[in-house]
């Protein structure tokens, strides 16, 4: 069972942490340069932790294995990372920002589920889906 849990209580506090600091970073400080100076701890540390992992296959032919989807995948947090500091700093309340991002990326990624990756959705999950959008239009009134 912790094999099963451990990876989502992990990106739960992770989330909580992520959120609290790009809620209280300074609107004055540059948000590219504070993403700067948080993916150099983010490289050493990974740098540290791969490492201690890869064992006997050494880093350099660890890092050879490493194909398009990591390089985009950096890309692409940048514009995560830039999108919250920003939703942030226009004034979205932390309560809710995270909230109606997440409910609208959960909604998106069942669409992607189903359409590439085959994956099915019951009956249950479907009105979930319904009561989560259901739950963005009550957010977002006024």
């Amino acid at each position: 069972m912790w094999n099963y849990l451990w990876p989502a209580l992990l990106i739960v506090g992770g989330n909580v942490c992520y959120h609290l600091l790009a809620k209280i970073t300074p609107t004055g400080v540059n948000p590219f340069v504070t993403l700067s100076v948080t993916y150099l701890v983010s490289a050493a540390t990974c740098l540290v932790l791969s490492l201690a992992a890869v064992g006997t296959q050494g880093f350099a032919a660890a890092v050879r294995q490493v194909n398009w989807t990591g390089w985009l995948l950096g890309v692409v947090i940048v514009g995560l990372e830039f999108g919250s500091i920003s939703l942030y700093r226009v004034g979205w309340d932390i309560s809710i920002g995270s909230l109606v991002t997440n409910i609208a990326l959960a909604v998106c990624l069942l669409a992607i589920g189903l359409l590439f990756f085959h994956e099915t959705i019951s009956l249950k999950q479907m009105l979930g889906a319904l009561l989560c959008v259901g739950g963005l239009v009550l957010l977002n009134l006024k």
